[in-house]
């Protein structure tokens, strides 16, 4: 029979890391490092644990949302909540320096705004920052303007995500979207429209500025 040849040597590979594949292990934790005093600072009744866990604990029952009372629908306790993102006012805070920290405010009160409509006190927000490459500073300052929105709204950075993601973005670019729950006796849930009639005043409270909403049109 015909002798077996020996398999040619195989070269010895590069190791496959994060690091080769662009991902920043490293960058990722000192951003958590950084961030946690923020997040921190941020706890209301209620909060359980720290930043940086798989899942963010919250007891109702610590920030004034028992059970119900038995037999009284109107007790119940609701949770309401919401999610947004900042449009296209990205495109300006990703070329104004300063910027990110305003736009976290921005993405808190886009939550948070949608959810008090329904009556519901903000009692959680988590934010999520996506980037082709995270710049810890840059990130850093987004999220301090996201902890500045929750003092503001009377709600707990209860935590996040950061999605770092070579190729998918440009040098520079990121997206951030956020998320709130809040909780709501069922006697209190707004609009009351049984309560409504002709004859009612309708308050309207001016804006302090443009927000978030409206930038296609505001860039123009």
């Amino acid at each position: 029979p015909r002798p077996r040849e020996a398999a040619a040597p195989v070269p010895d590979a590069a190791p496959l890391t994060y690091a080769a594949a662009g991902v920043s292990i490293d960058a990722g934790n000192a951003l958590v490092d950084r961030i946690k005093p923020l997040a921190k600072a941020t706890a209301i009744a209620g909060c359980e644990g720290s930043l940086g866990g798989f899942g963010a604990v919250f007891d109702l029952a610590k920030a004034g949302f028992g059970p119900g009372k038995p037999g009284d629908d109107g007790d119940a306790v609701l949770l309401v909540s919401g999610t947004d993102g900042v449009g296209t006012k990205l495109r300006l805070a990703q070329t104004a320096r300063g910027a990110a920290r305003g736009l976290g405010i921005d993405l808190v009160a886009m939550c948070v705004n949608d959810i008090v409509t329904t009556g519901a006190k903000p009692l959680f927000f988590l934010d999520y920052y996506a980037t082709g490459r995270l710049d810890v500073d840059a990130c850093a300052e987004l999220v301090a303007g996201v902890a500045d929105g929750c003092a503001q709204s009377g709600c707990a950075l209860s935590g996040g995500e950061t999605a770092e993601m070579p190729g998918l973005y440009a040098p520079g670019d990121y997206d951030v979207a956020g998320f709130a729950v809040g909780a709501v006796r069922r006697r209190d849930v707004l609009p009351k429209p049984d309560e409504m009639a002709a004859g009612d005043a309708l308050l309207a409270i001016a804006s302090s500025g443009v927000h978030a909403n409206g930038f296609s049109l505001v860039r123009k």
